[in-house]
């Protein structure tokens, strides 16, 4: 016969580790009173999906009934080690069976991790039904301290070199990305396994493109994309303008400047979001930097950014009366400088984000420089007074956000303290033009000091397996220079 109290006894011990938040004292006062509102809140909520993000930037989840949440809220969630393993096209990267090489023990088996809800983020999802949340978690390993391969603690450890300063980074999110029609075809299960995936989806433009920031054009995706806008301030999200940009359907979102962490979170989840959102009306959205379809032009992701005295709250950039950048602010506008090479990898991830910085692009950036209001610059200052801030024109949207982030402020923070290390080597001025070139200057440079060993290790390892994957196919198939590859298009349009 069914016992319930048994049953209950047994979930309540089957995940994570009992009273793992208690115990080790994961959570701050803030996160305590927010699992109480949680925890009320799940009376109305049927499933919650626990995600977190992985080294590639994509939320990995399980999804849980209400019930089994409340357990894991305290308990934890046990989550195989596949996202930390496999590269953005499922190959193994990280030898689990033999010799991880990435420093942390835990890898070796595949044994689990733990992921911790973090009660902040938990956000019932629009529009969903049967009623849905989601929340992120933070990595840890068994015995309770944070994941060594976690971005989400790198971004955190940052933030605390700040703080310790009484400093707090502002980030403000302008990203671009595409809408397109799905059209039926086969799922991409065809040749698709580890280390080869699928055919991507087929789609088409939802207009012709090439009329910038045109009316008509706003109007023409308005049906689907204003309910969507509307549903992603639902969630709390602040989103401050649409427009649409020159490719066919390519939009461009901006939100009110965060707090870091808020910021990548936010990306994290609107990226997520979007995609899913749009899927279940026929549509289909890539934050991919630029799909093989004819006439579509490279998006790109501004990060803007900025410092706050939080003793004052008066902007550590700006100069009063004045549109001119601080000595401060230029002083962390050397360190970004000084970086820009060793972190592009950060920004600039995947193989066909490195098609966007080819001088072919006006706009987007190939050399390491900064200057006033010019677009054609790596680094922008604009603004004015107290909203004086810096733009990097670098990045692509389907980055890491936390690791994006986290890069950014490190090298700021390098240089708000005098000592921006310059080691550009044999590039120059001149941003890596490939995932190899990147990968190969990450290697180099110092990339420990703010990922830390294991993560720096883990990231080569992932990063060598994709670059390594796609020189393969393109020796075999030799495709056109300078062309989007069919590769590319399986690789990432699909996932991002």
């Amino acid at each position: 016969m069914y016992s319930r109290s048994w049953s209950r006894l047994y979930s309540e011990s089957s995940v994570g580790r009992p009273a793992f938040v208690t115990e080790l004292g994961l959570w701050d006062d803030r996160q305590i009173e927010a699992a109480e509102a949680v925890e009320r809140a799940l009376d109305d909520i049927d499933f919650v999906r626990v995600a977190f993000c992985d080294p590639h930037g994509l939320a990995r989840s399980k999804t849980l009934t209400s019930a089994a949440f409340r357990t894991v809220l305290r308990n934890g969630m046990d989550f195989s080690p596949g996202p930390f393993i496999f590269d953005t096209g499922h190959a193994v990267a990280v030898d689990f069976l033999n010799s991880p090489g990435v420093g942390v023990d835990e890898i070796l088996g595949a044994g689990d991790f733990v992921v911790v809800p973090d009660p902040l983020t938990f956000q019932p999802l629009p529009g969903s039904e049967p009623r849905t949340a989601w929340v992120l978690g933070d990595e840890y390993l068994r015995d309770g301290t944070p994941h060594p391969l976690s971005t989400r603690n790198v971004l955190r450890q940052v933030c605390a070199r700040y703080a310790a300063r009484e400093l707090a980074p502002v980030i403000g999110l302008e990203v671009e990305w595409y809408l397109t029609r799905r059209l039926d075809g086969p799922p991409g299960n065809v040749g698709n396994g580890f280390g080869t995936q699928g055919a991507a989806p087929r789609v088409e433009p939802v207009n012709a493109g090439y009329q910038f920031n045109l009316d008509s054009y706003t109007e023409a995706v308005a049906p689907v994309v204003y309910p969507l806008a509307m549903r992603v301030q639902e969630m709390g999200l602040p989103l401050r303008s649409l427009e649409h940009e020159s490719g066919p359907g390519q939009l461009e979102t901006t939100f009110d400047p965060m707090l870091a962490m808020d910021a990548a979170d936010a990306m994290l989840l609107f990226r997520t979001f979007v995609k899913q959102d749009l899927a279940r009306q026929g549509f289909h959205a890539s934050f991919m930097s630029l799909p093989r379809i004819d006439g579509f032009d490279p998006s790109g992701w501004h990060l803007h950014q900025s410092v706050m005295d939080t003793r004052t709250g008066r902007n550590l950039f700006a100069v009063a009366g004045s549109d001119e950048m601080s000595p401060d602010g230029k002083a962390y506008i050397e360190g970004l400088l000084a970086r820009a090479r060793d972190f592009c990898l950060l920004s600039v991830p995947t193989v066909n984000g490195y098609r966007r910085l080819d001088p072919a692009f006006t706009l987007a950036p190939t050399r390491i420089g900064w200057t006033y209001e010019d677009r054609t610059a790596m680094l922008r200052v604009l603004g004015g007074g107290s909203s004086t801030h810096i733009e990097n024109r670098v990045g692509e949207p389907c980055a890491n956000p936390y690791l994006l982030i986290a890069a950014q402020l490190f090298a700021g923070l390098d240089g708000l303290s005098g000592s921006p290390r310059d080691e550009r080597g044999s590039g120059g001025d001149t941003l890596p033009q490939s995932l190899r070139e990147s990968l190969t200057v990450f290697r180099a440079g110092r990339a420990t000091e703010l990922l830390g060993a294991p993560l720096a290790a883990c990231l080569a390892k992932l990063k060598e397996s994709e670059a390594t994957r796609f020189e393969a196919w393109q020796a075999a198939e030799a495709p056109p220079a300078g062309v989007v590859t069919e590769w590319e298009q399986r690789e990432y349009f699909e996932n991002y």
